[in-house]
């Protein structure tokens, strides 16, 4: 980035500024991903053909059907969140210092938007879209959904750590392993939600059959596996937090697992419903707030057993 850039974004954003800007990405963000929850939900995802970035060889579509408006929506609403992640990312070079974590974390999640854009491409390029049953798509579904995550996280970061949060230093390694297996058990359980979730898609949203398709059948025999999963990494966060360090830290993470908890409630009612779009919805807005709430805990858990923790905003370039 060009030096005379920097100044200028200096010169005209204030750290308060760009915090609340942070926030406001952060939350824009998990919007666009419940958009592409209904997307996906509602059997759109085929509303712009196999064309991308184009809708049907179109640059805005004419006459649009109903899917194509969804679909669409979703594609203007993606996009839009490039550059507002290329204007953090200026942002956090010109307001922190070299090596500063908030550099860092809007770095990642500059990575994270594109490859988000591109697993979505794929997901249209590749026709694994509306009711197309496929184990290819189970898998890139699975993926597209770890890189949200992975976006949701550094955005969060970016966020907290300009905000004041502590930056962990020298941590210990029994803390990150503990840790780093909360994080990596809600990763994978959420790579089974989506799994699940295309089972719904392609039974109760398309009507497909698993009696006349052996890919839906197998999706639909390990549905069972998503809820065992969330037992499992209920546990594992449970654990995690009861070894934190710190009554602040501790008293996060059993709001966390509280939320955990709760969630798993939305996810049975979910399914006792036949798992309506809105519903499907509100579950994949309570895993956002969530891993958010995770993402969070986890930066003060390392932070409270690092030799030193340091509040990020204190590091804002002069």
């Amino acid at each position: 980035m060009t030096t005379r850039l920097l100044t200028a974004v200096r010169a005209r954003v204030s750290p308060g500024g760009f915090r609340r800007f942070a926030w406001a990405v952060l939350g824009y963000n998990v919007l666009v991903i419940l958009w592409g929850g209904v997307v996906r939900a509602s059997g759109s995802g085929a509303g712009c053909g196999d064309h991308w970035p184009f809708c049907n060889g179109e640059l805005i579509p004419t006459n649009p059907a109903l899917n194509t408006i969804v679909e669409f929506a979703h594609r203007v609403s993606s996009g839009l969140a490039l550059p507002a992640v290329v204007a953090l990312v200026v942002g956090a070079f010109a307001l922190f210092g070299r090596g500063s974590a908030v550099r860092k974390a809007a770095v990642a999640s500059g990575a994270f938007i594109v490859l988000e854009a591109g697993l979505g491409a794929g997901l249209v390029l590749f026709e694994y879209v509306a009711y197309n049953p496929s184990y290819a798509r189970a898998v890139w579904m699975g993926a597209h959904l770890v890189n949200t995550l992975l976006l949701l996280a550094s955005l969060t970061l970016v966020a907290w750590w300009a905000s004041g949060g502590s930056v962990p230093r020298d941590v210990a390694p029994g803390r990150a392993v503990s840790v780093g297996a909360a994080l990596v058990s809600v990763l994978i359980l959420a790579m089974g939600g989506a799994v699940t979730a295309l089972a719904d898609t392609l039974t109760v949203g398309g009507g497909l059959n698993p009696a006349e398709h052996p890919v839906v059948a197998a999706l639909v025999g390990v549905r069972w596996l998503h809820p065992a999963m969330a037992f499992v990494a209920v546990a594992v966060v449970g654990a995690s937090v009861w070894t934190s360090r710190g009554t602040a830290v501790v008293q996060r993470g059993m709001t966390v697992l509280g939320l955990f908890v709760a969630q798993m409630g939305v996810g049975a009612l979910n399914v006792a419903l036949n798992v309506p779009v809105w519903m499907q919805i509100l579950h994949l807005l309570v895993t956002d707030i969530v891993w958010i709430s995770l993402v969070i805990w986890a930066a003060e858990a390392l932070a409270a057993r690092s030799a030193e923790a340091v509040p990020e905003a204190r590091a804002v370039a002069a």
